[in-house]
């Protein structure tokens, strides 16, 4: 633009990013001596921002504001905040004496205006969903940009390919926010079968300000190791089992559903055990349904069982959109109390393959106390005998041995109940040890 005498280069219209520096320019050619420079902002009056003087000042009245390093007379605001934006108004005023050395200097005024815009990256995207079996319905929200900023949607490979999602069922929604802008678009798809990661990303992108922000959500199905394809009554279509102990938890494949027990899997009997459902990684986090034996179902993470008696295999289900699979969880009897002995101890004689392996110390120490006093009631029982007929036995003469008739003896209806009755305590004390049906 020429103005007199003198070029003033300016720009209409100039682009800041808020919190960044923003550039008026208002350059001379040819360079002429600065007499005076100045710089407003118009409004509803003129707002001086900048003033200099060669001589004696150099006064930012806006402390944010500054003589750019690039000509002396353009302006630079640092940092650029979005009450800066409007019109400016640069004014210099140069010495010029039209070539003639011999005439005395006369300043020359000159001056230009120019619009500043300040752009705003979007300060927030958020991502939303709902299910309805395998279809999404996905929304994505940008806030605070100006101008309004772009979405597009793009769906990532397991091997990592992105793709953009084609412009399907697609609605767009503009709202101000004060000098803001908030963008929200939602779309609608439809997860592939037998798709166990679906990693979908909202792209908000905000060519003003050259950002462009990825906001990803990503839809793991859960998954369990070792796994068969089974019909089960309880479910229309087949689903994907496996046991607890084919699980070897080492896999690094995402969202491999996990069971922990409190106090444990084996645990002793009559003892309560809550067992608790994980997916880590899974997303959505799925539901998980509990039952056992063709018990109407129980839903939840956890599964309180009370007063355990006896082995149990117990069945949960997670399932979200991308997919579902049951865990069988067993659960083991360790020890009992003297219910688990044999039937059979009534007749004195053990079964084949018991063992005292299992049994707790109050066990151990009754059989222990039970042996000590059939051992006292034996020597009694001896003692007993030979006091009463001692004069036979320290007899001086030799005598035939001294038979006793076993009609005769006083505790002949004492001695072998009693022992059966010990040895039937401690039987009984063992036959539970047989494994309980499932």
């Amino acid at each position: 633009t020429l103005i007199g005498t003198v070029d003033l280069k300016y720009d209409d219209v100039s682009y800041a990013t808020v919190h960044q520096s923003a550039f008026l320019r208002c350059g001379m050619m040819p360079v002429q001596p600065i007499k005076e420079l100045w710089w407003f902002k118009i409004g509803a009056s003129e707002e001086r921002v900048y003033y200099y003087d060669p001589t004696s000042v150099d006064a930012a009245l806006m402390k944010r504001a500054r003589r750019s390093s690039r000509d002396n007379t353009s302006l630079e605001i640092h940092p650029t905040q979005l009450s800066d934006e409007g019109e400016y108004k640069c004014r210099i005023v140069v010495w010029d004496n039209t070539g003639n050395s011999t005439e005395p200097s006369v300043p020359i005024s000159k001056e230009a205006r120019m619009m500043l815009k300040v752009n705003v990256p979007p300060e927030k995207v958020e991502i939303t969903h709902l299910t309805s079996g395998r279809n999404l319905s996905l929304r994505c929200k940008s806030e605070g940009a100006k101008p309004p900023a772009d979405i597009l949607w793009t769906k990532t490979s397991p091997d990592g390919v992105e793709t953009e999602i084609p412009d399907l069922s697609k609605t767009r929604e503009i709202e101000p926010a004060g000098e803001l802008y908030d963008t929200a678009e939602q779309i609608f798809y439809q997860l592939e079968e037998n798709e166990m990661i679906a990693k979908i990303s909202c792209v908000v992108r905000h060519h003003n300000t050259n950002t462009t922000i990825y906001k990803n959500i990503t839809f793991v199905s859960p998954a369990i190791q070792n796994a068969l394809k089974v019909t089960i009554q309880r479910f229309a279509e087949p689903v994907l089992y496996s046991s607890i102990e084919n699980q070897d938890g080492q896999d690094n494949k995402a969202g491999l559903v996990k069971i922990s027990a409190d106090p444990g899997f084996k645990v002793p009997y009559n003892t309560s055990v809550t067992l608790k459902a994980a997916a880590p990684g899974v997303f959505p986090e799925p539901r998980y349904l509990w039952w056992v034996g063709d018990q109407t179902g129980i839903a939840g993470r956890e599964l309180r069982i009370d007063n355990l008696e006896e082995d149990k295999s117990y069945y949960v289900l997670a399932e979200n959109p991308l997919g579902r699979v049951v865990l069988e969880v067993p659960v083991h009897i360790t020890t009992s109390d003297y219910s688990q002995w044999n039937d059979s101890s009534r007749d004195g004689d053990v079964n084949e393959g018991d063992t005292t392996e299992g049994l707790d110390t109050g066990a151990i120490i009754g059989i222990v106390i039970g042996a000590l006093i059939a051992v006292f009631f034996i020597g009694f029982a001896v003692w007993y005998w030979t006091i009463r007929d001692g004069t036979q036995v320290f007899s001086p003469k030799k005598e035939k041995p001294h038979t006793i008739d076993e009609e005769t003896v006083p505790f002949r209806s004492t001695e072998k109940p009693l022992l059966r009755t010990i040895s039937t305590q401690t039987l009984e004390g063992r036959r539970s040890r047989r494994e309980p049906s499932i």
